[in-house]
């Protein structure tokens, strides 16, 4: 199979190209147009939600036997970054969509896989995942959501705070408390939305992020079926950490595709505009600054791949690449983006240009997924364990 490289650098297979190009076309025809009236609307377009599935970007790492794309998380980068670059609300929201998706896939028997994969993957239904608590953000082992098992039912109590997709989607992936205090008491549950005693709060008022829902979770004595426990009891905490590896992965690339619209914005923007007789484009300085940023964000590419491959490749390392990932890309991907406000000058601060909502949006990239803090703890307990 031969290979050719994007105007980013990166070599890619044919069928990655293909993959690429396809999305970026998806991106600039469904999500760019749309993406300012979307956020100041606080609209989440379920119907291109579902033109997205037709691609099969609603379960992309799905084994294809239910109904999935069976893409590599090396393949995921490409597609997050691609669709990032029309609307990171969006391709966020679809990041989280494929995580629950392939956490169903990976953990579940057959019977659940049958019921929840297909509606999934065609995105019929919506997912979420259900970790954050009010009291239980960067601390998830703190979780107090709690699941008392009933005969052949489980009883769940509890609030999940800050999910995404909340009330729209119909699957919830929920973590909860079987046992004692700890990561080895925590299971992981299917919840519906449908199922009596599930509830929402109000959308949240956010910052940036607006064209998908942001709510609570309550759960105020959800009677589930046994069956609906995935994997077994104890095994929840493990099953978030490996669902927040891939995670971290698609937040990281939709922090690249977002600053990487902003370049390119303000490459466009410094072409237009002259000062002092001459292109601002030409200016030696605002020369250095787009090298810098075109330079940092080539570096997080790099950086976010290589941890792709190590997922892929089930690398001990992986979880660690993936941390160092996310810091990297989702602080380097906002500072390019409020640079590329700063180029702008008053424009950047105007809504009509798109700049100043790719930097509200990419704000919460450096908290979501594990905050850069937490991302900092996992990378130098990897560096400092061996020495304890």
């Amino acid at each position: 199979m031969t290979s050719t490289r994007t105007n980013t650098g990166t070599l890619l297979t044919e069928d990655q190209l293909a993959i690429v190009e396809t999305t970026l076309d998806f991106a600039q025809e469904h999500l760019a147009p749309h993406a300012l009236a979307w956020d100041q609307d606080k609209h989440f377009p379920l119907d291109v939600l579902r033109k997205a599935a037709d691609l099969g970007l609603g379960g992309m790492y799905v084994a294809e036997d239910a109904g999935g794309s069976g893409l590599t998380r090396a393949d995921g980068v490409l597609v997050f970054e691609a669709l990032a670059s029309g609307c990171p609300s969006i391709a966020g929201y679809l990041s989280i969509h494929n995580m629950v998706a392939w956490m169903i896939d990976r953990y579940g028997d057959e019977s659940q896989r049958a019921r929840w994969l297909h509606p999934l993957t065609s995105m019929d239904h919506l997912g979420s995942y259900c970790l954050t608590e009010p009291g239980a953000g960067s601390d998830a082992a703190a979780l107090s959501t709690r699941a008392a098992r009933d005969r052949d039912t489980y009883v769940l109590s509890g609030v999940k705070q800050f999910i995404s997709g909340a009330g729209a989607a119909h699957v919830y992936v929920v973590m909860a408390r079987t046992g004692g205090s700890g990561p080895g008491g925590i299971s992981a549950f299917v919840v519906e939305r449908d199922d009596p005693g599930l509830s929402f709060g109000p959308n949240e008022h956010k910052m940036g992020w607006n064209a998908q829902p942001t709510r609570q979770v309550v759960l105020d004595e959800v009677r589930v079926p046994a069956d609906r426990l995935l994997g077994a009891e104890g095994d929840g905490f493990r099953i978030a950490m490996n669902g927040l590896n891939g995670g971290r992965l698609g937040i990281a690339a939709c922090s690249l595709g977002g600053a990487r619209s902003a370049l390119d914005r303000s490459l466009t923007h410094l072409a237009d505009r002259e000062a002092f007789g001459a292109r601002l484009l030409d200016a030696q300085a605002l020369q250095f600054r787009l090298a810098d940023m075109a330079t940092e964000l080539a570096a997080a590419r790099a950086l976010v791949h290589q941890a792709a491959r190590a997922l892929d490749a089930g690398d001990a390392q992986a979880p660690h690449l993936c941390a160092m990932a996310k810091q990297f890309a989702t602080d380097t991907g906002h500072s390019v983006a409020d640079r590329a406000l700063q180029l702008h000058g008053g424009y950047g601060y105007l809504t009509e240009y798109g700049i100043e909502k790719l930097v509200r949006d990419l704000r919460v990239h450096r908290i979501l997924e594990g905050t850069n803090e937490i991302m900092r703890l996992i990378v130098a307990r990897g560096l400092t364990g061996a020495l304890r």
